[in-house]
């Protein structure tokens, strides 16, 4: 499950960069400048394509948050729980994870 929706996840980014990409920006972008000629300008007028792309974008956006709180519940679930400080230790016990003391040797 958690393959599944990493996959999903990274197809979701690869999306979303690409549509961004394609948006027209002050500077002229890289997908819709160049004015009436040909391409999608015929297809579709420039406020209707930018209206399209910022809700591709909006929607796009929404999954990809949704997908990142999921993989993260995922995670946090299979780890199980963790402490964030120790417990105490009682004088004079060694905590179960620390390594046994080293002993200096002398000839």
């Amino acid at each position: 499950m958690e393959k599944i929706l990493l996959v999903v996840h990274l197809i979701i980014a690869l999306a979303m960069i690409g549509v961004i990409l394609i948006q027209r920006s002050e500077g002229g972008g890289l997908g819709m400048g160049g004015g009436g000629s040909g391409g999608m300008g015929q297809f579709m007028s420039v406020r209707g394509t930018a209206n399209m792309l910022t809700r591709a974008t909006a929607i796009l956006a929404a999954c990809f948050i949704t997908t990142s709180l999921a993989l993260a519940i995922l995670a946090s679930n299979r780890a199980g729980p963790t402490q964030i400080v120790p417990e105490q230790v009682q004088e004079g016990e060694q905590p179960v994870d620390a390594e046994p003391p080293v002993v200096p040797q002398t000839d």
